[in-house]
């Protein structure tokens, strides 16, 4: 149920358990880009690439029913230099047409294809409303609420306190104003990667003493519900002329049952441009497009694609 008053808040805080069965439901199995939108927060990392800031992870906002959205993109170079970026639909459980090419693609059983697939797997990120508690980069962000994309590595630090493993530990649900707990968010610099093995959320305290000041932060809370408006996905026929224009130049694709192995050159153009990219480093070869977490990865292609 979801609620428009602090009051109502306060009562629905035994919403815990329905909250555990969303994360659960990830665990087995929106869409505007961030861009320049300063509706996000974005940390700040040093030359060294390391930084830190200590955020409150927020109740969902008035009317909706979950703290976090999850999202799907793409984000891959094609055989014509050009880039494909773009929110997938299955995020709003419709098909996307470079899933289903990936579809073809593995189940082709050609191991070059299998490659390409894995080279253009889906993404996941999760879409959060944060109060920044303290931002030592950027002190003037310190008190603002601000919508935080992240992945699934910090996802599953959530869930950790949400579902702690040893039995003498007590869940914890970091959204709660009254009995969340605030995230410390560490970054360093690991083989040329982010990594936030380091983060951790501190011992359950309220947000504030102050209920005025809970409601106040609580309805500075953006929309979740915008990012999984189909309004704001392209339409399936948006994407497939774009995921052709990237792949092939705009010529049709070919059905995965005629796809051939690649020759010489797009194999070469596959090993060396490709596998350089961080995305497919970070690929696990074990699956085609097994979710990555890695928000980096992202930032990287729409860096090189705005070049």
């Amino acid at each position: 149920m979801s609620s428009n008053s602090l009051s109502e808040l306060r009562k629905q805080r035994g919403n815990f358990d329905s909250l555990m069965k969303a994360v659960e439901s990830i665990a087995n199995p929106t869409t505007e880009k961030r861009g320049d939108d300063d509706r996000f927060w974005k940390p700040t990392v040093d030359k060294a690439g390391n930084g830190q800031a200590v955020l409150r992870f927020l109740p969902a906002p008035a009317g909706e029913e979950l703290p976090w959205v999850r999202v799907f993109d793409h984000g891959f170079q094609g055989p014509t230099g050009k880039w494909y970026i773009e929110n997938s639909l299955t995020t709003i459980n419709k098909p996307d047409p470079v899933g289903e090419l990936n579809s073809e693609l593995w189940n082709s059983g050609i191991e070059a294809n299998k490659e390409i697939a894995r080279k253009q797997k889906r993404r996941l990120s999760y879409i959060s409303n944060v109060l920044v508690v303290r931002d030592p980069a950027n002190p003037e962000n310190e008190g603002k609420v601000f919508l935080y994309k992240y992945g699934k590595k910090i996802f599953d630090k959530i869930k950790d306190v949400m579902q702690p493993t040893f039995e003498d530990e007590k869940p914890v649900n970091p959204f709660d104003l009254w009995e969340g707990a605030n995230f410390k968010l560490r970054i360093r610099q690991v083989e040329g990667y982010r990594n936030y093995d380091k983060s951790e959320f501190d011992g359950p305290t309220p947000l504030d003493e102050d209920e005025d000041k809970l409601e106040q932060v609580w309805k500075n809370a953006h929309s979740l519900a915008t990012f999984l408006d189909p309004s704001n996905f392209k339409s399936y026929d948006e994407l497939k002329a774009k995921m052709n224009a990237v792949l092939t130049g705009g010529a049709r694709m070919a059905t995965a049952e005629k796809v051939n192995p690649l020759d010489a050159e797009d194999e070469l153009f596959v090993e060396t441009k490709m596998r350089n990219t961080p995305a497919a480093k970070a690929t696990d070869d074990s699956a085609p497009w097994k979710e990555d977490s890695d928000d980096d990865t992202m930032n990287y292609f729409s860096s090189l694609a705005d070049d």
